[in-house]
């Protein structure tokens, strides 16, 4: 059982390959070729040897925007959450958009490049064009592993540049405007826990009382706020490492006494009785969940009117940590208290911030410093 080759007009031909489907019943797969009858010949031998391989590709005519569909309802569920899932079906459609219509299997490296020129050429951010590169890498990389293509054409391209960034921060001397500016306003004792802790936005917004030990004086982060277009959900934190204690400075603690004075005094006067169990720490006045995005929206807005229109929520977060290192205390410290994956992401961000003084010379000297 090997095939044979059918002309079909002046250089054209059908290349035949006879094979056996899972249930051992023979087929013929046939596949257009231009070119002369000895170069037939030839790719029908190519199309033999693949098949005894086993790395014998069936044509197909499905095309881009079927099977990035189709990886998004079947696949990608398996390793992402909603509000990434989400963001896979944006990026999607800058994918299909341009070459949708396009078989997967023809798909090469100089369509993508064009794609990603365009969507540079259309003013999108270096980001957004990392991201489409990022998926489309994902998913040719899984049509590749599962026999539906030959060739992932994404490596054939360079991954996009995304310029360096340096995370905003606030500096020392604005460390006191923000708290003058936010002094009796709910947002007041937010801002001190992400300033005093480093947590993320959506870790704030998940906080339980049963999770703080004011006595104790740490906190322990074990999930997280998460918002998306079918509602809020509560879920397990970024990563492993996220999941950890962090230790309380004293003018956190006390911020947080009175913050909890604050809120059960309101339910008194609300008549909303004895708190529930699982209590969140911020709250609307109802007892609701705040959300994650308006909660940001919000806290812009109060930078706009303190004078700080350069600090988002998440600044607080790089603001910790950016003081921390210029205070010495060690990147892996820093890592943990940012529920970083590895120390190598810290030192990724904030590398720029660490001190050149690192006495490297000065032990070489006092090692060397006698064969003079």
């Amino acid at each position: 059982m090997s095939g044979h080759i059918v002309e079909r007009g002046p250089n054209r031909w059908a290349v035949v390959l006879e094979i056996r489907d899972p249930a051992g019943r023979r087929r013929q797969k046939w596949h257009a070729f231009r070119g002369s009858k000895r170069e037939a010949q030839r790719r029908l031998a190519e199309l033999v040897t693949e098949r005894e391989h086993g790395t014998y590709v069936e044509p197909s005519k499905q095309t881009v925007a079927r099977y990035f569909e189709e990886w998004l309802r079947d696949w990608a569920p398996i390793t992402s959450g909603p509000k990434t899932l989400e963001g896979y079906a944006t990026l999607t459609r800058h994918v299909t958009n341009a070459i949708g219509t396009k078989p997967m299997q023809q798909v090469r490296g100089g369509d993508l490049n064009r794609l990603l020129n365009d969507m540079r050429a259309r003013g999108l951010s270096p980001k957004s064009v990392k991201h489409v590169y990022v998926l489309a890498r994902r998913v040719f990389s899984h049509a590749l592993r599962q026999g539906d293509i030959k060739v992932d054409p994404t490596r054939s391209i360079d991954a996009p540049r995304v310029p360096h960034r340096e995370a905003a921060a606030l500096r020392h001397e604005e460390i006191p405007v923000l708290f003058d500016g936010l002094r009796g306003n709910f947002m007041y004792p937010i801002a001190v826990l992400a300033l005093g802790t480093g947590m993320r936005r959506g870790e704030i917004c998940a906080l339980r009382w049963q999770d703080v030990d004011l006595d104790g004086s740490r906190i322990e982060v074990r999930r997280s706020l998460e918002e998306t277009k079918a509602g809020l959900r509560f879920k397990e934190p970024k990563s492993a490492r996220s999941r950890r204690s962090i230790s309380l400075a004293p003018s956190v603690i006390d911020c947080l006494r009175e913050h909890r004075k604050t809120q059960l005094e309101l339910r008194l006067k609300l008549g909303q009785g004895k708190p529930p169990a699982g209590e969140l720490v911020f709250t609307t006045w109802r007892g609701d969940p705040r959300r994650p995005d308006r909660l940001s929206c919000e806290f812009c807005r109060a930078m706009q009117r303190i004078g700080l229109p350069h600090i988002s929520l998440h600044s607080l977060r790089h603001t910790h940590a950016s003081e921390l290192i210029r205070s010495g205390v060690d990147i892996l410290t820093i890592s943990r208290r940012l529920g970083h994956s590895s120390a190598a992401i810290t030192l990724g961000v904030y590398g720029h911030l660490m001190s050149s003084k690192d006495g490297a010379a000065d032990a070489i000297e006092a090692m060397l410093g006698g064969i003079r």
